[in-house]
């Protein structure tokens, strides 16, 4: 199989608090809640670089589609990686997630392995790291 992921749904409670965090807060492009027609159906998608999408869908919806039930919400499952191209930019980032209504978990700091990142919690409690790494380039 080779690997293509275009799409990552994370699941929230509250889609129209969700769009606006990631609309209105943190600047990210996209139409709006589409889909609300049908029943589950209520999902938005931004376009993130070219090929990947990420899509905030109710976590109710998830559950029926999937036919699994609801649990509870673990932020350490995973992480949502945001590469920037330097320390001021990740200041930058995390204050503007702050000033959105972010949790801070972790404020910006250099790291064991040479980098600079920090930790913030979306509304639904998604754990995003906005990073700095000398060794890529953005």
């Amino acid at each position: 199989m080779k690997p293509r992921i275009t799409v990552i749904t994370i699941g929230v409670n509250d889609l129209e608090a969700s769009l606006r965090f990631y609309r209105e807060g943190l600047g990210f492009p996209t139409e709006g809640i589409i889909g609300k027609e049908f029943e589950y159906g209520a999902v938005v998608f931004i376009q993130l670089q070219p090929g990947l999408r990420l899509a905030l869908w109710p976590r109710k919806s998830i559950g029926h589609d999937a036919g699994l039930v609801v649990g509870p919400i673990s932020p350490t499952e995973m992480t949502l990686g945001h590469n920037v191209a330097s320390k001021m930019e990740v200041d930058a980032v995390m204050e503007k997630a702050k000033a959105a209504g972010a949790v801070i978990v972790k404020a910006a700091h250099d790291t064991f392995w040479g980098g600079y990142s920090g930790y913030f919690q979306d509304p639904d409690g998604h754990l995003w790291e906005v990073v700095w790494n000398p060794q890529w380039s953005e």
